[in-house]
């Protein structure tokens, strides 16, 4: 085991999850999640060696008190002094940083400026990172975004076609979300199949509860499917992806719903839960859609329907179709998924294996495609994790 040890640190609103990383191995060697941070009942649940403990964060119910409940689980298990660095997910960088960065305060002051990008994560991984500077004072903190890897797109891939004031003034245009787990899929599809990432013609598929899907070609990213926010795209676990902005007025006028209230709607009560009626969870939904739940089944059309036309049109933007990758909880699991997609997509002369696509899950990589197939899809398992200690570790001389 490596004696330098990398922390890694993603914090939502209410939430931190962490990981300590062997760079050197990519071994997780403990990890934890903690919820319900600002309220009373707060509290914090650590996995070492396969077993799981809570612990309640009565004196602290914030992310500085799931901070100080890490330092001490640490300590227990002899951790603590060799955390050499920490790496913190920070959702929107912006136009600012198209590569991660050690952070200082330019940089918070950076970070806070995109803000109104993400003003929901970007306060909430602030946090994260100034309780990582009281708490492990004098480790060099690093500062991951989402955004970075789709730095790369071209204009006509980023601009909205809105008064271009909008973009000038307040930034407004598609920066694209899930960069880091795209950039380490990129990466390791090519490893995987013996390629030159710069040579292939890349369409990745990250679907999870939040799902996008980004072109990549000459080894960069040319297009992605999240926007402004992580709401525009595919259909999600709760969110609409794509609709009409005139939903909003149509609902004002008839359904009497403030912006608030349909934006509320469309970011938590639509996608598969909104069209099943029944959950967010694709695992229930394709359990029911096997009984004959029609609203599940319904959900499960829909959301492959959109992301096959969705591969089609990232296609155009890679300039033409090598490899088709699914990565995400999702992406990696759900054989029917991946099987009703590449159905939709024989005329691009992708035909599934359904052997190969059966095996290729929990964590199983894997080719799906059967071998005279013109273009291969591919099953990667991500690891957001491990990409953030390696920028880490090598920002930080490691």
């Amino acid at each position: 085991m490596s004696q330098k040890l990398i922390l890694v640190l993603n914090c939502g609103s209410s939430s931190l999850k962490g990981a300590v990383l062997d760079n050197d191995s990519g071994d997780v060697l403990l990890s934890c999640l903690a919820e319900k941070l600002g309220l009373p009942d707060a509290y914090i649940t650590f996995k070492f060696n396969g077993e799981k403990h809570k612990v309640e964060l009565t004196a602290g119910p914030n992310h500085t008190g799931a901070v100080e409940a890490l330092m001490e689980e640490l300590k227990s298990h002899g951790f603590d002094s060799q955390i050499a660095a920490i790496g913190h997910r920070i959702v929107s960088g912006g136009e600012a940083y198209s590569e991660s960065t050690l952070i200082t305060e330019d940089v918070i002051a950076g970070i806070e400026k995109c803000i109104p990008l993400a003003p929901l994560h970007n306060p909430a991984n602030l946090l994260g990172v100034r309780a990582a500077q009281n708490i492990f004072k004098g480790l060099p903190n690093v500062a991951v975004f989402d955004t970075a890897f789709h730095q790369t797109m071209p204009e006509r891939a980023y601009m909205y076609a809105v008064p271009r004031e909008l973009y000038s003034k307040y930034g407004l245009r598609r920066y694209g979300f899930h960069g880091t787990s795209y950039r380490y899929v990129a990466d390791e599809a090519a490893r995987f199949l013996g390629k030159d990432k710069n040579d292939l013609r890349m369409v990745i598929a990250h679907l999870g509860n939040g799902a996008s899907i980004a072109a990549i070609a000459n080894g960069v990213c040319q297009d992605t499917s999240m926007g402004l926010t992580p709401l525009e795209g595919l259909v999600m676990g709760t969110r609409s992806g794509d609709v009409d902005p005139a939903v909003f007025g149509f609902l004002a006028e008839n359904a009497n719903m403030t912006i608030a209230q349909v934006t509320d709607m469309l970011n938590k009560k639509s996608g598969l839960l909104g069209l099943s009626e029944l959950s967010s969870d694709c695992r229930a939904i394709e359990e029911e859609a096997a009984k004959g739940h029609s609203g599940a089944v319904l959900a499960l059309e829909v959301f492959c329907y959109r992301l096959a036309k969705y591969v089609a049109g990232m296609a155009v933007a890679a300039g033409g179709l090598d490899v088709l990758a699914f990565t995400g909880g999702i992406g990696e699991n759900s054989d029917l998924i991946r099987s009703k997609v590449l159905g939709y997509l024989g005329f691009l002369g992708l035909n599934v294996d359904q052997d190969a696509n059966l095996a290729a899950r929990f964590g199983n990589a894997g080719v799906i495609t059967t071998a005279d197939s013109k273009a291969v899809a591919v099953v990667i398992p991500t690891n957001e994790e491990l990409m953030i200690a390696h920028d880490t570790a090598r920002l930080s001389g490691l």
